[in-house]
C-alpha cells in the first residue's frame, strides 16, 4: 500500500526531479519537493501534482549547504505533521545536483569543490540528517549517471562525484539493511531534459549521435526516469537493495 507513504524529492522544481515527484504522486505517495532558486518551478510542480489528484508541498533547500540541514529537517517534519499528520519520511530521492563539463586543464579548485560538495557531500549529509525520520522498511534512491560506466570528454569530475554516490549507496545499503531500509542508485542515460542547460534536448546533432548508439534507438525523457524511480521504491521491488540500476535504453553498450 502507498496511500499513507510520504516522500522527499530534492531538486524537483524542473526536469527529472519534477517527473519523479509526479510519478510518485500518481502512485498515491504524498510528496514534499525541494528547490534551491526555482520557486516558481516548484510551485508549478505542486500545481501539476494537485491537478493529477495528488498531494504535494514545496520547501527551499540548498543541497550544497550542509549547515542548513538540521533546520531544514525541523521544517520538513513540521510540514509533514501539519499537512499529513505524520513525522515519517518513507522515501528519500536525492536528485538535486549540478554538472561541470570541461577539459582537465580548465577545471578550477573552486569548480571542483562546488561539484563534489553538492553532488556527493550534500547527498551524504542530507541522508545523515533524515535517516532518523525514515522508518524501518523505508527507501532511499540516489540519482547517478550512466557516465560512471562509459566515458565522455570533459566529464571527469562530474562522473567521479557520481561514482562516489554509487559507492556511498552500496555502503549505506549494508549499514541500514538491518532496519529494512533499501538504498539504491538510479543512473539515467542520455535524456532530453533541461540538465546542463538543456544541451541534449536542444542539440539535434548530439541527440542523433547518442540515439544511434543506444539499443532502443533514441534518447530518453525525464518521465521515463521518474517512472523507474517510482517503480524502484514500490513494494514490488522490496527485495532490491545496494543496486545500481541504469535507465539508459541500452546506451553505449
Amino acid at each position: 500500500m502507498t496511500a499513507d507513504r510520504t516522500a522527499l524529492v530534492t531538486g524537483a522544481n524542473r526536469g527529472l526531479g519534477r517527473s519523479t515527484a509526479r510519478a510518485l504522486a500518481r502512485r498515491g505517495i504524498k510528496v514534499v519537493l525541494t528547490y534551491r532558486s526555482g520557486a516558481d518551478g516548484a510551485a508549478e510542480t505542486v500545481r501539476l501534482i494537485e491537478e493529477e489528484g495528488g498531494e504535494a508541498a514545496a520547501l527551499r533547500l540548498d543541497i550544497a549547504d550542509a549547515a542548513s540541514f538540521p533546520a531544514f529537517t525541523e521544517q520538513l517534519i513540521t510540514e509533514l505533521r501539519d499537512r499529513w499528520d505524520t513525522d515519517r519520511l518513507d522515501v528519500l530521492v536525492n536528485n538535486a545536483g549540478i554538472g561541470l563539463f570541461d577539459a582537465l586543464e580548465n577545471v578550477t579548485p573552486e569548480q571542483f569543490d562546488d561539484l563534489v560538495g553538492t553532488n556527493f557531500r550534500g547527498t551524504f549529509f542530507l541522508i545523515q540528517a533524515l535517516v532518523p525520520h525514515i522508518p524501518d522498511g523505508g527507501s532511499i534512491v540516489n540519482v547517478s549517471t550512466s557516465l560512471t560506466r562509459h566515458v565522455s570528454p570533459g566529464t571527469a569530475v562530474y562522473a567521479a562525484s557520481k561514482a562516489a554516490v554509487e559507492a556511498l549507496s552500496r555502503s549505506l545499503a549494508g549499514e541500514l539493511g538491518p532496519r529494512g531500509i533499501r538504498v539504491n542508485t538510479v543512473a539515467p542515460g542520455p535524456s532530453a531534459t533541461d540538465f546542463n542547460g538543456g544541451a541534449m534536448r536542444d542539440d539535434p546533432e548530439l541527440r542523433g549521435f547518442l540515439a544511434a548508439h543506444t539499443a532502443l534507438g533514441r534518447v530518453g525523457d525525464a518521465d521515463e526516469i521518474g517512472d523507474a524511480i517510482a517503480s524502484l521504491v514500490s513494494p514490488g521491488l522490496r527485495w532490491v537493495t545496494a543496486e545500481r540500476i541504469e535507465v539508459s535504453g541500452g546506451a553505449l553498450l
